[in-house]
């Protein structure tokens, strides 16, 4: 069995266990970001969400919850199912400007795919994706120079 990516201790890609790469590691093993997408809009029961997961397995499934409540992004609460917690709730935040992005990616795949190649159409406007910035704001913040930073301290 697996270890759940923690920061500070190797993980895969990494042999210091930068936050980001820990990161990386946990979302990046299989239906944990579905999970966390799934969970997005209410609590599910583990029936729920496996059915919300196109039915992945009851292994897997109870693999991705452990781990996911263990790094603090999932909790359960006994008569209501899974749910996020507020970290949880962050990092779907921190997620929306990629959902724009991969609605702008597929509509410009539509436009120049071939005759009887199809592209699933982009999931429905910002309904209920409260929080995030446009993309054409991220592409704004890009675009400006970086500010200046102060100095490290030697040490």
């Amino acid at each position: 069995m697996r270890r759940t990516p923690k920061p500070g201790v190797p993980v895969r890609g990494s042999r210091t266990g930068r936050p980001i790469m820990a990161l990386l590691d946990l979302l990046g093993r299989r239906w944990a970001l579905r999970v966390i997408w799934e969970l997005r809009g209410a609590r599910l029961t583990f029936r729920s969400l496996r059915l919300a997961c196109d039915g992945v397995s009851p292994t897997v499934l109870n693999a991705r919850l452990r781990e996911l409540r263990e790094a603090g992004f999932v909790d359960l609460a006994n008569n209501e199912g899974y749910g996020l917690t507020p970290l949880g709730r962050e990092l779907i935040d921190r997620f929306l400007p990629l959902v724009e992005l991969s609605n702008h990616w597929a509509k410009g795949l539509r436009r120049n795919s071939g005759p009887g190649e199809q592209v699933p159409a982009p999931l429905p406007g910002r309904a209920g994706l409260s929080k995030s910035r446009s993309l054409q704001t991220h592409w704004q913040a890009a675009q400006e120079p970086p500010r200046a930073s102060a100095p490290i301290p030697a040490g």
